[in-house]
C-alpha cells in the first residue's frame, strides 16, 4: 500500500486566523528542509502574494538589491511544468550573483522549486532547501518531492481561495466516480487496491485519475489530490 500523501490542511482555518509563514515552516519540519518560500499572483486583482521563513535581513537585502527581477529558482521554474532542482541552474550567471549574497547571510544553495498552475492559468511557486552534502540533498529530494507537490498546490489554491469572487469561479466539474478515488488515493490506496475496492480495472481508475488530472489543472496525482482537498472536494488522508 502507498504511504498516504500528507497535508497540512490550512484551507480549513478561518481567513483570519491563516498564517502561511508558520504554515511553511510546519512544511520544513515536515520534510526535513531549512527554509521555504511560497509566492504567487492574484489572476483576478493582480494582487502579489509572497511567504518565506527566510529571517528578516535576507529578506530585506533581497528586496532592496531586486534579487527578484532575475532570481532563476523563480524565473526558470516560473517556465517549468516539473520541479527544478537549483543544481540545474547553479551555471547561470543569475544564479551566481543571488546566491553569493545568501551564501553571505548563511543561507543555502541547494533546494528545488515546484511551479503550480492554477485554474485560470497562474502561476505559483514553492521553494524548499537544505545545507546538506550533495549526495544526501540528491536523496532528500527525491524522498520529499511528492509531498512538496501536493503540498504546494494547496497552498497556492488555499491563498488564491482567499478572494471570495476567484473561490467561486474555482469549482471544476468533477465526476462523483473521480472523487472517490482522489479520496481513496489520498488515504493511501494503490491503483490495484482501488480497484479491487470499487470491482474496477486498475486501468480504469487511471482513465478517471486522468481525467480528474485534467479538470483540476494538473500534471500529477498528487497535486490533483491537494487541489481537490483545497477545494473542499475530498477530505486529507
Amino acid at each position: 500500500m502507498n504511504k498516504p500523501i500528507h497535508l497540512i490542511d490550512i484551507a480549513s482555518t478561518p481567513a483570519a486566523e491563516r498564517d502561511y509563514v508558520g504554515h511553511l515552516r510546519m512544511l520544513c519540519d515536515e520534510l526535513g528542509v531549512e527554509h521555504a518560500t511560497y509566492f504567487s499572483a492574484n489572476p483576478v486583482s493582480g494582487t502579489m502574494y509572497g511567504f518565506t521563513t527566510y529571517p528578516d535581513e535576507w529578506k530585506a537585502h533581497y528586496v532592496s538589491e531586486g534579487l527578484q527581477t532575475y532570481d532563476p529558482t523563480l524565473h526558470s521554474a516560473a517556465r517549468s511544468i516539473a520541479p527544478v532542482d537549483w543544481k540545474r541552474l547553479q551555471r547561470d550567471d543569475d544564479f551566481g550573483r543571488v546566491f553569493h549574497d545568501a551564501h553571505d547571510f548563511g543561507l543555502p544553495d541547494q533546494g528545488v522549486t515546484v511551479p503550480i498552475r492554477g485554474l485560470f492559468g497562474e502561476t505559483g511557486l514553492l521553494c524548499a532547501c537544505a545545507t546538506m552534502a550533495p549526495r544526501e540533498w540528491g536523496m532528500l529530494r527525491r524522498e520529499i518531492t511528492g509531498n512538496l507537490l501536493s503540498n504546494a498546490v494547496h497552498l497556492h489554491d488555499t491563498v488564491m481561495n482567499s478572494d471570495p469572487l476567484l473561490k467561486a469561479l474555482r469549482q471544476p466539474n468533477l465526476s462523483s466516480r473521480e472523487v472517490e478515488i482522489l479520496q481513496w488515493v489520498a488515504a493511501g490506496k494503490s491503483q490495484q487496491d482501488i480497484g479491487d475496492i470499487l470491482s474496477i480495472s486498475p486501468r480504469t481508475v487511471e482513465v478517471h485519475l486522468r481525467s480528474a488530472r485534467e479538470k483540476l489543472c494538473t500534471i500529477s496525482t498528487p497535486q490533483a489530490v491537494g487541489r481537490a482537498v483545497s477545494l473542499g472536494l475530498i477530505q486529507p488522508g
